[in-house]
């Protein structure tokens, strides 16, 4: 049933709209960056939903390390343009910050999936 769907989609839709069809999160999946950068978390609070997977991306010219408050998740020295992400399964207030500035923090509040948003 994929592939006729693929050559249904190639002969109707240009190839960059069937690029990005085919390499589509699944539904309910969310992704939500936060920037480091200038010795700062941004957004500095972040709201998701349950189930959903939040990136953070190096821009600083020095290492950091992303760590909740309780230990539940923390990344390896993120160099310029490195990545961690984390999934957050359980609604809840999750406070994190900088192993190495620790006056850098951040807070991401993670909501009951409810609705078509629910993961099945």
């Amino acid at each position: 049933m994929i592939i006729g769907m693929k050559k249904l989609l190639l002969s109707t839709v240009p190839a960059v709209a069937v690029i990005a069809i085919l390499t589509a999160a699944p539904a309910g999946a969310e992704e939500t960056q936060v920037k480091i950068d200038n010795f700062t978390f941004s957004p500095q609070q972040l709201t998701v939903k349950s189930g959903a997977t939040v990136t953070w991306i190096n821009q600083d010219d020095i290492p950091h390390v992303v760590v909740s408050d309780v230990r539940q998740f923390k990344s390896n020295a993120l160099d310029t343009d490195d990545k961690f992400s984390f999934t957050f399964s359980t609604p809840g207030i999750y406070k994190y910050f900088c192993a190495l500035h620790p006056h850098m923090t951040g807070i991401i509040v993670v909501q009951a999936a409810t609705g078509s948003n629910a993961p099945r």
